[in-house]
């Protein structure tokens, strides 16, 4: 863990912090720093804050290790652009990273637009209709992004044909049988992936397309599902290209979630503004910067008025673009 506080001749203060991704996830981090920030502003004592639960046993497969029951095809490579065999030279691009706000009337625009035709086949991701439900403002919202990336994308001389798909981490705390302890200080994260879709499709059809296909690689991450995952890592020599494939350190063997594709997080639910050290409320929390073409993150408005704030970096040559189709017709 790292921590860095600079001040600023304003007045204004930033604390800075990083830690080990392996360890802990974005729930362990944010509990961390709340539960900082409320000593640090005299409300509540080390004794009286949420424990810390470090057994990791919770996360680790049964022995003797069980053959994997699924195809986990999310740490497969994903495309790459067409004409190219890998991704090494799309690595070496420039890019640029964005702060994008979305109003709480833009946020219900998009989800009113995604639910508008909503396409979901019941048998296609093996749900029954109890279960199926409008889509939520992270499927709108995440699917509305990965059309505009197409777009983006496809300005100039883009193929209708290319191959596209989108990387999310999934908290598996809730999902699995036994669930984790609220206050479990570690990582429970796992990668979920979409369909393998096209440009073409994602541009043309309504953001329920998108919404769905979404939907249908997140709600696979079921009990099973992620009991498998487990299971398959464990029987990995070397599972360390599944970290370096989040960075941007020259890792040319591990997959790699930039153009044509992208890794969507969502910190929407996160209590990222409880982080008061005694200052008062923080005027922004979030990510100083994105280390990766492809990766961006939907987070909570700096007020509580339903906003919402995008943060994603993409290759220079596509933000201007990405931010016109993002904000047309909202």
């Amino acid at each position: 863990m790292l921590v860095q506080v600079t001040r600023f001749r304003c007045g204004g203060v930033v604390v800075g912090f990083c830690n080990s991704h392996t360890l802990v996830d974005g729930v362990a981090a944010i509990t961390f720093i709340n539960s900082w920030a409320s000593i640090a502003r005299g409300e509540k004592t080390v004794e009286s804050i949420v424990q810390p639960f470090h057994d990791r046993r919770v996360l680790q497969p049964e022995k003797p290790f069980r053959p994997p029951r699924f195809d986990h095809h999310e740490y497969n490579k994903p495309p790459p652009l067409l004409g190219n065999s890998d991704a090494k030279e799309e690595r070496k691009k420039e890019c640029t990273c964005a702060l994008l706000k979305l109003s709480k009337e833009q946020v219900e625009k998009l989800k009113k637009r995604a639910n508008s035709s909503n396409t979901t086949d019941v048998n296609m991701v093996g749900l029954d209709e109890k279960q199926l439900r409008p889509y939520s403002r992270y499927e709108s919202i995440a699917g509305h992004m990965w059309v505009c990336a197409c777009k983006a994308r496809s300005t100039g001389d883009g193929d209708a044909s290319q191959s596209t798909m989108i990387r999310v981490a999934v908290d598996v705390r809730r999902r699995l049988g036994t669930p984790i302890p609220n206050n479990f200080t570690g990582n429970s994260t796992l990668t979920a992936v979409t369909p393998k879709c096209q440009f073409g499709n994602l541009i043309t059809q309504p953001l329920s397309y998108a919404a769905g296909k979404i939907r249908e690689g997140t709600w696979k991450i079921t009990d099973e599902y992620a009991r498998s995952a487990m299971d398959f890592l464990a029987g990995q020599e070397d599972i360390s290209w599944v970290r370096t494939s989040y960075h941007t350190v020259v890792q040319f063997d591990a997959p790699f979630w930039g153009n044509p594709n992208l890794s969507l997080g969502s910190w929407m639910s996160l209590p990222l503004y409880e982080a008061d050290f005694g200052w008062g409320r923080p005027c922004y929390v979030g990510p100083p910067t994105l280390n990766a073409d492809g990766k961006s993150f939907i987070m909570p408005g700096t007020t509580d008025d339903g906003s919402l704030i995008v943060a994603i970096r993409l290759q220079t040559k596509h933000m201007d673009d990405f931010k016109k189709f993002f904000y047309e017709g909202l």
